[in-house]
């Protein structure tokens, strides 16, 4: 068997193989809610056979979003994620959620819109950040957060994550990268504090570490929680991979299962050399600190995400924009690999190229 269609199990979770679509930003919801866009996109990525389908950064307060169009995790009805959990669950794959706080880079508009911040008179927001340092020139100065702000948004994301496993999710994420919030308390780029949330290393880690312990503390010990870093910021003065590979070994003592390892997005126009597999050497290097990790980042063909799981750089494989592009990418991917998976009975006639048998 090809280790990209191994199962892997994490805590009580089975999962029937290595891949993961990416978390990615659908902005399409109207005022927090799921609809059926989410049903069909989330849904189509199942059926294709994600071995978990993560859906994308869902706010856990209304200020928290990055758009005013982005997914919420701050109602008490979960019907709506209730449905879609259930067919995912039902196709074999396991749903999955990424919970997140927008900080400074919010009240944005979708990329189509021009994704540029939002004054609060048009529907925008006041936004939040651990210190008063806007995104970027011409953005909000956001508002510096206070001891009793920090407690209270520690909380949202214990509340968002009991919804989230309440709704049928099987896997929480954090979100703790691509400059958000929790990405802006650890870089010393975006914090600036000289309280016990900044300056030091270990100041600059306490917000995900206590996000970490209520969550931890709030859902089910068999539920896997999974945290997203930046493993570096690209600049001399930011985050670096030598702290997440630190930050690993310390989230691992604090219960995280596995590490999802991006890098980026703490500032505007920073130079990313982004090639074929250009963030996979450092997932290699967190994995060595003995947790689990996922690997992103223009990886689009089996071959290539086969050696990367073979090799031992990642445990899964999160699939990005490929599978934007094609839903059925695991199905096509096996197919390629000669590996025999189970197919959706209503495609089982797709499933091997031979001569038609019938029409109908």
């Amino acid at each position: 068997m090809n280790r990209l269609f191994e199962q892997i199990n994490i805590r009580s979770v089975e999962i029937k193989n290595r891949i993961m679509l990416s978390p990615m930003c659908q902005y399409s919801s109207s005022d927090g809610k799921i609809n059926n866009w989410h049903l069909i996109h989330y849904g189509s990525r199942a059926v294709g056979g994600a071995g978990i389908v993560m859906v994308e950064a869902t706010a856990v307060a209304p200020d928290g979003r990055i758009t005013p169009a982005d997914l919420g995790i701050y109602y008490d009805d979960i019907s709506g994620y209730k449905n879609l959990t259930d067919f995912i669950s039902s196709t074999g794959s396991i749903p999955a959620i990424q919970i997140a706080h927008a900080g400074r880079k919010g009240a944005v508009r979708p990329p189509w819109s021009g994704d540029k911040p939002i004054a609060i008179e048009d529907g925008g927001w006041r936004t939040v950040a651990p210190s008063a340092i806007p995104f970027d020139n011409n953005w909000p100065l956001p508002k510096e957060l206070d001891h009793a702000d920090i407690k209270s948004i520690i909380e949202l994301f214990g509340k968002g994550a009991v919804r989230a496993v309440k709704a049928g999710f099987k896997i929480v994420e954090i979100h703790a990268a691509h400059g958000y919030l929790i990405h802006q308390f650890l870089s010393p780029v975006s914090n600036k504090r000289d309280d016990n949330y900044g300056g030091t290393y270990n100041n600059r880690i306490r917000f995900l570490l206590e996000i970490v312990d209520k969550i931890r503390d709030s859902i089910p010990s068999d539920i896997p929680l999974f945290v997203r870093i930046s493993a570096t910021d690209w600049l001399n003065d930011g985050w670096s991979i030598n702290e997440s590979v630190k930050l690993a070994e310390i989230l691992k003592k604090h219960g995280i299962d596995l590490i999802d390892v991006s890098s980026g997005g703490i500032k505007p126009h920073v130079k990313i050399p982004a090639v074929r597999g250009y963030q996979v050497p450092f997932s290699e290097a967190i994995r060595k600190t003995g947790v689990l990790t996922s690997a992103v980042g223009m990886i689009d063909d089996a071959e290539y995400a086969e050696e990367i799981i073979e090799k031992g750089y990642a445990d899964v494989v999160a699939i990005g924009r490929e599978m934007l592009r094609n839903p059925y990418w695991p199905l096509n991917a096996a197919y390629t690999l000669k590996e025999t998976v189970k197919w959706p009975l209503q495609y089982i006639r797709s499933s091997v190229k031979s001569s038609p048998k019938g029409v109908g």
